[in-house]
């Protein structure tokens, strides 16, 4: 069977986990956890990162640095990962979903304003497949009527929108290390990136289980103390040692997944032209970082069909999310503002084709053939 995942492994991330392992500091915040951050400071050129343990606590971290409240509204598209909403209804937030572009599976960010009321506080776009949403637009309406902006780029390590990391547009970006994800610490990690330094303090406190101690580290109070809200959201070192290992070859990993992407969408350019099937569109101004490959077929029957299909050939691909809004969670803690057009229809069209760092060439082509042998 040719799997749909497998997390990356460069080759120096076991000498580094060891390292890590003799060391005097494998809590958070040692030595591994510092080059981490020094490489995504540089890398994404931004002001603030700090490793997290998941990607659904660095959401929960900007949901409590927003000091989002009972009765505030966060809105966001449906077609998403649970913790996205998550993160916003554990402090109070009703969600207000809206709809997604079918050229991206974003949020259709012409929709967003209809949807502000006196309550929003937040817009949450989401990056769908690494690809940036409309970022010139939403931060515009978002300053116009005064909301932060929280991006779910959980997906979009190493992508960019108009020349900027996916991430470091908004207020607060928040990427995903699952094993599933482009790079990983070895299974479950996270990143805030922090882009307005109003927050930069706070944002360490909360981290630290709502204690001052980082400054306590750097010299700057006398002794450490609860001093505010928090948890532990600190990634432990030996898991960023793991992560180090892949961003130490962060761009091998990256033109290897472009190299796979890029073989699916020629090989499978002939069966869009036939209007069989659709491919991913990558919208100018975008560059993406091959975190998958999907196709969208006729409808759930074709797909349900295609999947089996592959099953039987050894091949394991996957459908994605199933709309928030739809829930019985997204029910009770959220709404639809206007109208489903696209989320529900699109999320039921779309398939996942296996990709990973190595996925070798003979496993590529035997996944093409066996899609086009669907259709003939």
């Amino acid at each position: 069977m040719i799997p749909f995942n497998k997390p990356p492994f460069t080759g120096n991330e076991e000498k580094y986990v060891l390292e890590s392992m003799k060391s005097s500091k494998i809590s958070g915040d040692g030595e591994f956890t510092k080059r981490c951050h020094q490489w995504f400071e540089e890398k994404l050129g931004c002001r603030k990162t700090l490793l997290t343990t998941s990607c659904t606590h660095a959401l929960e971290m900007a949901a409590i640095l927003l000091d989002i409240q009972e009765g505030d509204e966060v809105i966001m598209p449906s077609y998403t990962f649970v913790s996205t909403a998550n993160a916003f209804v554990l402090r109070g937030a009703k969600i207000v979903f809206v709809d997604i572009r079918p050229d991206t599976m974003n949020i259709d960010e012409t929709l967003i304003e209809a949807a502000i009321t006196p309550k929003t506080k937040a817009i949450v776009p989401v990056h769908y497949a690494g690809v940036g949403c409309e970022m010139d637009t939403i931060m515009e309406i978002a300053k116009r009527h005064n909301l932060f902006v929280v991006e779910d780029a959980a997906q979009g390590m190493m992508s960019s929108y108009k020349d900027k990391a996916l991430g470091t547009i908004g207020h607060f970006g928040a990427y995903s290390f699952h094993e599933t994800k482009n790079y990983t610490s070895a299974g479950e990690g996270g990143l805030l990136i922090i882009n307005d330094d109003r927050f930069s303090q706070r944002a360490e406190i909360i981290r630290e289980k709502g204690t001052n101690r980082s400054l306590f580290f750097r010299g700057m109070v006398d002794k450490y103390s609860w001093v505010d809200v928090g948890s532990s959201y600190l990634m432990n070192d030996m898991s960023a040692a793991y992560l180090w290992g892949n961003l130490e070859k962060a761009d091998e990993i990256n033109e290897n997944r472009l190299a796979t992407w890029q073989k699916y969408y020629d090989g499978l350019k002939e069966l869009e032209d036939k209007c069989l099937i659709e491919l991913p569109t990558i919208p100018d101004g975008c560059i993406q970082n091959a975190h998958m490959f999907y196709l969208k077929v006729k409808d759930l029957e074709t797909r349900t069909k295609l999947l089996e299909h592959l099953k039987q050939n050894e091949i394991l691909a996957v459908f994605h999310y199933i709309p928030l809004h739809s829930a019985p969670a997204g029910l009770k803690f959220g709404r639809f503002e206007g109208e489903d057009i696209y989320t529900t229809i699109e999320s039921e069209r779309l398939i996942r084709l296996p990709l990973y760092f190595g996925l070798q060439t003979k496993d590529q082509d035997k996944i093409i053939q066996a899609v086009k042998r669907f259709f003939e």
